[in-house]
């Protein structure tokens, strides 16, 4: 399971590596001079044509989320509706992985809105089955109006077999429509249920689709040279075919795939035209759309636009501020593209020429190699902005900037210089967005993030040797230095971009990324305003603290890994838990680490709900009511039973006052010790204390004697208003009178009792009281199974059973973590966190 995304993207990589060499061949008598002569030669009139029906796609394209919409019955208002598509569809067709990246801003965006996971889920699959049924409706009406015939391996397939397979198809998806009915239903496969649409709802779906794809299509039609309407049938058909191929390959963004495919597919048109005409595509339909969201959503994180489109993206909010990194992030990643692929492509000698009067060549071959450096650099570091870490941003902008300056001192560059400019802009308006503070290790080293990478760079380096296929490779070549010495500079620009690759895997593989960087850490805690016995814990110093701005409530937490976890409730005044809760969340967030509260009451459930944390049952606490406590009655039987016995052989209760613990602490340490090894266990931490004479100095000590000598003790947790009396660390010698520890709880619960404390805490029962019905969730159906069962590991049904027969009153207690693998992580640290002693911390 861990190695599917390896998997996936070498398969990516080893696909793209095809492509590649599938479109050299196709290209392979085309030379860069007549491909950027076709490029100059493309009108103004095609690409406003091109402009025009790009919008009118992508217009069409937010129509696809309002029918799924109204498919599932959850009607939004239409900007959602528009935003949602708007951003998920330029985002997919820019970078691929469709489910991960239109995926997450389409969640993102509905989730805001009110709509869970799985309608989400529905309402992508919607707009995917809209699509699918586009393509295969005007691909069909394409074969059926203007069929040509197709060589197959050598297989001639005739016009009338393929209008015959165009007018089966209409037929099968119109009989397949009108079988829908009037209302929509559910349509069952298995275990699987999907909306099924009416058929006027259908029909409405296929038109759309339709007309986006008729759009997109046309407006790559619209920048080849010559061609008119009565090309298009057969051109869509090709069209067709490679948006397939693309998302069948999942190769970022399609990249070469469906260039590839397009020229295999159009072997009739000028091909340096068609390649050109391919290029602007790329400019006018994924670009600009790209940049045009990029530029609205920094705007929108400075909260500078005015007017209607101000009204429109506020409503929107933190949507739109969560969504923007993302998008500057692909602006990032293209702009690193746009200078590998300058560096790739020969320098236009006339701007070569005026750089001599005043630039040095040494100077101008160095801009060339430090261009292609931080285009890499930007590759590797534009993730680092979807996470939203300020130093992804400050590397960012700062590379982008001496781009700009390499691409003017390399060859007077100074479109792509103005392109770099912009990006630096949009990200200094969208500064506030970048506030988390990590290691940058840490996050550029994903299957996806890598495959992009790879398929961009040998994308790159495949132009460069494109462009210079005429030249005959020399070793001078390395150490040529001239103004017309382009095929050189190549050269050295890949050498130092391999250079560069090399010296990131090395900090990848060897990188460490550190826990927050602030811990804010308020000074301990007076405990007299604390009614929980658990408060103690503070004590053991081996936690942070946090009080509330008002200073009346507290909470107590360690950072182990990436998870922050929370020990308990917080302690104080429970009108200021939200703030200090969300507090913490936000210093987590900042450091992008896991916020996880463990053993929370039903008090702190609601904070949790609201801090969009995932809640589990984590098991019972018991807690003895003392003013109705006493050892006769029927149900006291067995515990009174246990406390006579050890009487008689000879067991004393005593307590020893926090004044001569000194006195007394070699004789408790040898019994701790002597318990430790008789379990075979070492201290823990966190959520217990351990035999520190300086923590257990602070409180009384219950102990058992017998003969004079201490056999068993208990550190006594008391709060001063005695609302409630407990204890933490319990050990005793091997040879311990039976039932002597019930006698010491026995006999510790009426002592408190005569000093006036309502309750006694006997603490957790972990993972009981955990229901375990059909319908239940898998982590309640695993609890409750190892509650049974689990014996082995843990004696969980019989430490429950033993606190029982004290007769508490028993209270739920949760654990509230992140969703998805990020709870399985913070569990993880809060088990390592726990059985490490907190002093080898």
């Amino acid at each position: 399971m861990a190695r599917r995304p390896a998997v996936r993207a070498t398969a990516v990589i080893v696909l793209a590596a095809f492509v590649f060499a599938a479109l050299h061949h196709l290209i392979a008598d085309v030379k860069v001079h007549d491909v950027t002569q076709a490029f100059d030669a493309v009108t103004g009139r095609q690409i406003a044509v091109a402009a025009v029906l790009t919008a009118a796609s992508y217009t069409m394209l937010t129509f696809y989320d309002v029918l799924a919409l109204r498919l599932i019955g959850l009607p939004l208002p239409y900007r959602t509706a528009a935003l949602a598509s708007f951003t998920s569809y330029t985002l997919s067709h820019n970078f691929g992985f469709a489910l991960l990246t239109g995926g997450s801003a389409r969640y993102r965006i509905y989730s805001s809105s009110g709509i869970g996971a799985p309608d989400i889920v529905r309402i992508i699959a919607a707009a995917g089955v809209t699509f699918w049924a586009g393509i295969f409706i005007v691909a069909a009406i394409a074969l059926s109006v203007h069929p040509s015939g197709l060589h197959v391996e050598g297989w001639l397939i005739s016009e009338s077999a393929l209008r015959g397979t165009g007018i089966t198809i209409l037929a099968v998806c119109a009989l397949l429509v009108a079988s829908f009915g009037r209302k929509p239903g559910t349509l069952r496969i298995w275990k699987w249920s999907f909306p099924r649409p009416s058929t006027a709802q259908a029909c409405a779906m296929i038109a759309v689709a339709s007309l986006d794809l008729a759009a997109a299509s046309a407006a790559l039609l619209a920048l080849v040279p010559g061609a008119g309407l009565g090309d298009f049938p057969s051109f869509f058909l090709a069209y067709a075919l490679a948006i397939i191929a693309t998302l069948l390959s999942h190769v970022p963004g399609g990249l070469g795939v469906f260039e590839t495919v397009i020229l295999a597919a159009m072997p009739g048109i000028d091909q340096p035209a068609l390649l050109a005409a391919l290029v602007m595509y790329r400019i006018i339909y994924y670009l600009v759309p790209l940049a045009l969201a990029s530029v609205l959503l920094a705007f929108h994180a400075r909260r500078s636009i005015s007017g209607p489109i101000a009204v429109t993206m506020e409503a929107a909010g933190g949507v739109l501020r969560g969504i923007a990194p993302t998008f500057l992030g692909a602006l990032v990643f293209v702009g690193g593209m746009v200078l590998l692929v300058s560096g790739s492509l020969p320098a236009l000698h006339d701007r070569l020429s005026g750089l001599r009067a005043f630039l040095p060549l040494p100077f101008v071959e160095a801009s060339h190699i430090a261009a292609s450096l931080v285009g890499t650099a930007l590759l590797l570091l534009a993730p680092g902005l979807y996470r939203r870490l300020d130093a992804a941003f400050l590397l960012c902008r700062a590379l982008v900037i001496a781009g700009a300056v390499f691409s003017l001192a390399k060859g007077l560059d100074y479109e792509e210089a103005l392109v770099l400019m912009g990006i630096a802009a949009l990200l200094q308006l969208s500064r506030p967005a970048f506030y988390r503070k990590t290691a940058l290790t840490a996050t550029i080293g994903s299957p996806q993030t890598l495959t992009a990478v790879g398929v961009a760079l040998a994308l790159v380096v495949w132009i460069g040797f494109f462009a210079y296929k005429h030249v005959d490779y020399q070793n001078q070549l390395w150490w040529q230095f001239a103004w017309h010495a382009d095929a050189s500079r190549f050269l050295r620009a890949s050498f130092a971009i391999a250079i560069a690759l090399v010296i990131f895997l090395v900090l990848r593989f060897f990188g460490h990324a550190n826990p927050a960087d602030e811990i804010v850490t308020d000074a301990p805690p007076t405990l007299e305003a604390s009614n929980r016995a658990e408060a103690m814990l503070v004590l053991t110093g081996d936690k942070q603290v946090l009080r509330s701005q008002d200073g009346g409530a507290w909470l107590m937490y360690r950072i182990h890994g990436q998870s922050w976890i929370v020990m308990g409730d917080p302690i104080g005044p429970e009108r200021e838990w939200p703030d200090l809760l969300w507090t913490l969340r936000e210093r987590a967030d900042r450091a992008q680490g896991r916020l996880l509260l463990y053993q929370i009451s039903l008090r702190t459930v609601p904070v949790a709900i609201d801090l969009g944390l995932r809640l589990i049952k984590y098991g019972e606490e018991a807690r003895v009511p003392l003013a109705s406590f006493a050892l006769d009655g029927p149900g006291m039987k067995s515990l009174r039973y246990a406390e006579r016995r050890a009487a008689r052989d000879g067991a004393v209760f005593e307590i020893i006052p926090v004044a001569d613990f000194a006195a007394h602490l070699t004789e408790l340490h040898a019994v701790s010790d002597a318990w430790l090894k008789q379990k075979g266990n070492t201290e823990k931490g966190f959520s217990v204390g351990r035999f520190d004479p300086t923590y257990l100095g602070h409180f009384d000590t219950a102990v058992v004697r017998r003969e004079g000598k201490i056999v068993a003790f208990a550190n006594i947790w008391a709060t001063d208003d005695r609302e409630e009396l407990s204890v933490d660390l319990m050990r005793h010698v091997e040879d311990l009178p039976y039932g002597a520890m019930d006698f010491l709880f026995a006999h510790l619960m009426e002592w408190g009792r005569t000093q006036g404390f309502r309750g006694f805490n006997l603490g957790l029962a972990p993972l009981s009281g955990i229901e375990a019905r059909r319908l239940a969730p898998f982590w309640a159906r695993a609890g409750r199974l190892l509650y049974r069962h689990g014996g082995a590991l843990y004696g969980f049904e019989g430490l429950r059973a033993y606190k029982e027969k004290f007769q508490p009153v028993w209270e739920a207690r949760y654990i509230a973590g992140p969703d998805g693998i990020g709870f399985a992580r913070s569990l993880v640290d809060l088990l390592t966190l726990i059985n490490t002693d907190s002093a080898k911390l």
